[in-house]
C-alpha cells in the first residue's frame, strides 16, 4: 500500500513541467506536419541555448533579459539552420532516415555541451521564480505559473496561425501532399523555413524553462525530449490539443509519482508507459469492425 500523501505541491510542480512538455510536444507536431521531421534534438537545442545564457550572466554584466532572449533566439537559429542546409538533402528521404539525422544533431550538441562546460551542474534563476504567491496551503512561483499559461496560449496562437494565415494555411497543405502544394506554386521551402524558425524558437523558451524548473544539467535538459515526444504520439503526430492535454498528463503523473519513495525510481518510465497505452487504444480502435 502507497503511503497517503498531499500531493498538492507536485501536482503543481507536474502542471507547470507538463505544460513546458506539451509546448515541447506542439512545436514537434508543428514541424513534423510541415516537414516530416521528427526533431530528436529538440531537447539538446534547448539545453544548450540556457547553458549560453548562464555563461552570459556568469561572464559579462549583460541584462538578465539578454541573457535569456539568447536561449530562444539560439534555439530558433540553430534549427533554423539544420533545416536550410540539412533538410533540403533529406527531404525526399523517409521520416526515419530524417529521424536519425536529427539524432546526430543531438550528439553533436551534446558532445559539444560536455566539451565546453563539463559534467558539473549549472544553475540559473529566472526573475519571476523570485514572485511567489501562496494558493491554499501551497507556495507558487511566477515560472510555475508560467510554465501553466503559456503552453495554452502557444497552442491556442498556433492553432488560429494554421487556420487563418496563408503560411498556416500552406503548413497544412504541406501537411497533407508536399507534391501538390508544390505544383501550386507555394513556395515550399519558405514555408519550411518558417517551421523550422517558429519550432527552434518554442524549443528556446521550452529550455529555458526547463533549466529553472528542474536544473540545468546538461543530459536531463537533453533527454526531457522523451516526454514532449510522447507527448506528440499521442496526439498522433497531428493534434494540438491532444498533445497539451498529454503533455499536462504526463507531466502530472511523473511528478506525483515522485512523492512516493517505494515507486519513484520508476517515475522516468511514464512517458513511454503512456505514449504506449495510447498507441494500443489507437490501433484497437481502428481495428474494431463496423457494425451495420
Amino acid at each position: 500500500m502507497l503511503p497517503d500523501l498531499d500531493l498538492t505541491p507536485f501536482l503543481v510542480l507536474g502542471l507547470a513541467l507538463g505544460g513546458v512538455f506539451a509546448m515541447s510536444g506542439v512545436g514537434l507536431v508543428v514541424l513534423y506536419r510541415a516537414t516530416g521531421v521528427l526533431n530528436l534534438a529538440y531537447g539538446a537545442i534547448g539545453a544548450t541555448g540556457a547553458l549560453i545564457s548562464w555563461s552570459i550572466l556568469d561572464a559579462t554584466d549583460a541584462p538578465e533579459w539578454v541573457a535569456f532572449g539568447m536561449c530562444v533566439v539560439f534555439g530558433g537559429v540553430a534549427t533554423l539552420l539544420y533545416g536550410l542546409v540539412i533538410g533540403p538533402p533529406l527531404a525526399a528521404r523517409d521520416p526515419l532516415v530524417k529521424a536519425t539525422a536529427t539524432l546526430g544533431f543531438l550528439l553533436i550538441l551534446l558532445g559539444t555541451m560536455q566539451w565546453v562546460w563539463g559534467r558539473t551542474p549549472h544553475s540559473i534563476t529566472l526573475p519571476t521564480s523570485k514572485w511567489n504567491y501562496e494558493i491554499g496551503d501551497v507556495r507558487v512561483s511566477m515560472t510555475q505559473i508560467i510554465g501553466i499559461v503559456f503552453p495554452i496560449v502557444i497552442t491556442a496562437g498556433t492553432a488560429i496561425f494554421l487556420r487563418v494565415t496563408k503560411v498556416g494555411t500552406a503548413m497544412r497543405a504541406l501537411a497533407n501532399d508536399r507534391e501538390i502544394t508544390a505544383t501550386l506554386g507555394v513556395p515550399v521551402r519558405r514555408v519550411e523555413a518558417a517551421a523550422w524558425l517558429g519550432s527552434g524558437l518554442v524549443c528556446g523558451a521550452s529550455g529555458l524553462l526547463l533549466a529553472n524548473l528542474v536544473g540545468l544539467e546538461i543530459a536531463t535538459l537533453t533527454f526531457y525530449v522523451i516526454p514532449a515526444l510522447a507527448a506528440a504520439l499521442i496526439g498522433e503526430l497531428r493534434s494540438l490539443w491532444v498533445t497539451l492535454a498529454a503533455g499536462f498528463v504526463i507531466g502530472i503523473v511523473q511528478s506525483c509519482l515522485t512523492a512516493y519513495s517505494e515507486i519513484a525510481d520508476y517515475r522516468n518510465m511514464t512517458p513511454f508507459v503512456l505514449a504506449i497505452v495510447a498507441l494500443l487504444w489507437f490501433v484497437g480502435r481502428r481495428q474494431t469492425p463496423v457494425r451495420a
